[in-house]
């Protein structure tokens, strides 16, 4: 019995340690090119804070930035998988615009059989990934956007009337929820050609599903960390993803596109580009553009055109109602605009708010919705005026949240300063240290759409209703740590909100 005691112990110990070793063999990489980081642990690396639940992706990034601010580049592991955090603004100008023939794919590769929708713009590989944006950024040229700019209108009318009746009730508003609802109706609209009603209609199935694709919960996490093992997400991931969602945007688009096609239907906006494609394959380089390739690129373009604006309304919202003496500046250049217009808002009096643009990107700079970017390299490659080489299809990070709130960087960062971004002040930032849209040919095709929602929905807020604090108002601000890389508050953000006297 002791004999096999020992003889079990022995077995165990040597599986331990070839675990162990297996777990840490990897360990020496970035010591052997010469480049720093944190001493990782066995098994889990520098993502203990992740396995534990305590922490985000983008707080290992944001540490690794700060403890090593000296570095261009510094050296991480999630597990035993090296990942290399880039810092230096010449080197992350050379991965986004200068090299970008070796860094054009982000890390998040597409296994269609267990999601179906992935197989979209924002994920797809550099070669099938051209040809699809060069198709899709005519829908968002600047000749397109004055076109659609009165369908935003129209949604704005809309959503003015939405808050009489949420402000009437004299309970506090959740900023989150009533821009969210703004934005799936401004997406709908403009670039689906769908009513949405999700501001009318508060069962709105569209307003569901983006609830669900967004929601933080023990399933996403779950997901999210399996995306990082291929493998076990093949065998595994398909019990997390939601099936209800990738029936529901098959079935519109599918029905959408059909109808468009049997009608003779144009309307020169996203779903036109999706029907030519389908009918055109050949202009992709493909034989055929299934109904779930297409519902891949609509499910893409809806659910990054309501979060990411509205997450960015709320914020600004937010920084609005704790900052009075802003927001009543902000509010007379509003109304002093409009006064000149016949109190209409314009696509061009848009433009002429300059104390609202800036504190628009302040609230970019404070709360970028993306909190990093990612790259994957093609090919061997040597980071210009280094010593360090990286292996074909090493990952590389981008610590966009760590470098808005360096105080080197921009001054009191804490602070929420529009001023950072007026008369000039901007010109003396890095061009690679303002990332809230990303950079290069891999930036965010519909920048400049999602600006100017945003700006209309607080110009309709800012020009009716004053925005304050209240006992619901969550101070300090706390990011949610379970969110992979979209920038996501762990709480509601409620204000209160008082229409203003005519």
């Amino acid at each position: 019995m002791a004999w096999l005691t020992l003889e079990s112990l022995g077995l165990f110990a040597v599986i331990f340690f070839l675990l162990y070793y297996y777990g840490t063999s990897t360990f020496d990489f970035w010591k052997k090119r010469g480049v720093k980081g944190p001493q990782p642990l066995p098994f889990v690396g520098n993502f203990k804070d992740v396995f534990l639940g305590t922490g985000s992706v983008s707080d290992c990034f944001t540490k690794a930035y700060y403890d090593f601010k000296s570095e261009q580049l510094v050296g991480i592991f999630r597990g035993r998988v090296p990942l290399l955090v880039v810092k230096d603004p010449h080197l992350m100008k050379d991965i986004l615009i200068k090299d970008f023939h070796i860094f054009g794919e982000r890390n998040l590769t597409p296994q269609v059989e267990v999601e179906p929708l992935s197989a979209h713009l924002f994920r797809l590989d550099i070669v099938r990934w051209k040809p699809l944006r060069t198709r899709f950024s005519s829908v968002f040229s600047s000749g397109k956007l004055k076109e659609m700019f009165h369908l935003l209108l129209e949604c704005a009318d809309h959503f003015g009337k939405y808050l009489d009746e949420v402000v009437a009730k004299g309970e506090p508003v959740e900023c989150h929820e009533i821009s969210a609802k703004f934005t799936t109706d401004v997406i709908g609209s403009c670039a689906f050609g769908i009513e949405m009603n999700a501001l009318a209609d508060e069962n709105s199935k569209f307003r569901k599903m983006g609830r669900k694709v967004f929601e933080t919960s023990w399933r996403s996490a779950l997901r999210d960390r399996l995306r990082d093992n291929p493998f076990l997400f093949r065998i595994f991931g398909r019990f997390v993803v939601d099936q209800d969602v990738v029936d529901f945007f098959t079935d519109i688009i599918k029905q959408t596109i059909n109808y468009r096609i049997k009608n003779n239907v144009h309307r020169q906006d996203f779903v036109d580009t999706l029907v030519d494609l389908k009918q055109h394959p050949q202009k992709l380089g493909l034989k055929e553009v299934n109904d779930i390739y297409a519902a891949a690129q609509a499910f893409v373009f809806f659910i990054a055109g309501f979060e990411s604006s509205s997450v960015t309304i709320s914020n600004a919202l937010y920084e609005l109602a704790l900052n009075p003496s802003i927001q009543e500046k902000v509010r007379a250049e509003i109304k002093d605009v409009l006064k000149k217009n016949n109190g209409s808002i314009t696509y061009d009096c848009l433009q002429e708010m300059k104390y609202l643009n800036t504190c628009l990107q302040e609230t970019l700079r404070k709360y970028p919705v993306i909190l990093y970017l990612s790259r994957v390299a093609l090919a061997d490659y040597t980071f210009a005026g280094t010593k360090v080489t990286i292996p074909k299809g090493q990952n590389v990070f981008l610590p966009v949240y760590g470098i808005h709130q360096d105080p080197e960087i921009y001054p009191k960062p804490e602070v929420f300063d529009p001023d950072r971004f007026m008369d000039g002040n901007d010109q003396t930032i890095h061009p690679m240290h303002y990332l809230p849209f990303g950079d290069g040919p891999r930036n965010c095709i519909a920048a400049r759409f999602a600006k100017n929602q945003s700006k209309v929905a607080l110009v309709t807020i800012l020009s009716k209703f004053k925005v304050e604090v209240c006992e619901e108002t969550q101070i300090p601000y706390i990011l949610d740590k379970r969110s992979l890389f979209i920038l996501q508050p762990a709480h509601g953000i409620h204000i209160k909100m008082t229409k203003l006297e005519e």
